[in-house]
């Protein structure tokens, strides 16, 4: 029973990954199919153009497109973070400690006043945090601060650093930099983050949703953390791109599946063809997005690139085939 429980909430998000791949080998194999049957033969010798024959494909890729949207929106959250609670908790020695509650090693994350976090080990039972190092940068990305602690309490209102240091980078009128360190034995930080915002760093961004995600951007909106922001606006992006990678695939497999003539093609033609496709789609999408989160594209170009790539590609495939 725990076991189905299990792969039940991995469902929708099994379901995501291979809706693109899915909807490609459908395509290719059903109007690969009609074509050795010359079944589009006689369909353009009446006079039907592309899209009135392909027209059923396109609104299919357009349904489960629409659909992997909301099923990412509304089940993926959900039903991701409960099949890793159950694997957490039936399936691992580790067992018996959820989500939320186990505790988090080495973290790293971008906060607020543009700082990054590194953090040995987090416990959520108890907010209390060891191995501390926090790295604030300046606008022009130079170290302003580092603050190094063996250990932090979250007091419930504020953090409270035990056996801290404190460097704090300047530089002078003669333009020569400056360190000064204090150390304290125990010091009470202005750190907005709290154990929740902690937390919540273990939680991919593929199980936030978009109205989730909208609201952490808003709130570094008001804030100097370009890198993380940076980071959450291609993620914002992704999360509305990739539903459309359906309709996109379905798009540009339509002419190549229109293309096969000779009889003597097997079905593995349009499995080769549909892999090709899927590889050099899934490649480019991951090198775009890992662009845009090195700041080298921006992230509504990162998220749309390749998208739009392939539908280049798909346009100019169209156009060569079926010129005439």
């Amino acid at each position: 029973a725990i076991l189905g429980q299990y792969y039940l909430h991995a469902l929708p998000g099994i379901f995501i990954q291979v809706s693109v791949i899915a909807c490609l080998i459908a395509v290719l194999m059903t109007y690969g199919h009609m074509n050795l049957n010359n079944e589009v033969t006689a369909m353009r010798a009446s006079g039907m153009n592309f899209w009135t024959i392909t027209r059923p494909a396109i609104i299919f890729g357009l349904v489960v497109s629409v659909f992997v949207f909301w099923t990412r929106e509304h089940l993926v959250p959900v039903s991701a973070v409960r099949s890793q609670d159950i694997k957490k908790m039936y399936m691992t020695k580790e067992g018996g400690e959820t989500t939320n509650m186990k505790a988090i090693e080495n973290m790293t994350f971008y906060g607020m006043n543009n700082r990054l976090f590194f953090i040995e080990r987090f416990e959520p039972k108890t907010h209390a945090a060891k191995g501390i190092i926090i790295i604030q940068y300046d606008d022009n990305q130079d170290i302003k601060e580092k603050i190094v602690a063996l250990e932090g309490v979250w007091t419930g209102v504020v953090w409270k650093f035990i056996q801290c240091q404190i460097s704090t980078h300047d530089t002078d009128e003669t333009g020569k930099k400056t360190v000064k360190v204090k150390a304290y034995k125990d010091k009470l930080m202005d750190i907005k983050e709290t154990p929740r915002d902690f937390m919540q760093q273990q939680i991919s961004m593929s199980f936030v949703n978009i109205r989730q995600l909208k609201s952490y951007i808003a709130r570094f909106n008001n804030d100097t953390s370009s890198r993380a922001l940076q980071n959450l606006k291609v993620d914002l992006y992704e999360k509305i791109a990739f539903p459309f990678g359906n309709l996109v695939i379905v798009f540009v497999g339509l002419p190549f599946a229109l293309m096969v003539r000779s009889r003597r093609r097997s079905i593995f033609t349009s499995l080769g063809v549909a892999i090709v496709i899927g590889f050099f789609y899934f490649v480019v999408n991951a090198v775009a997005i890992a662009f845009g989160k090195a700041g080298i594209l921006p992230p509504l170009l990162s998220a749309w690139i390749t998208p739009l790539l392939f539908v280049g590609i798909g346009i100019i495939a169209i156009e060569s085939d079926f010129a005439n």
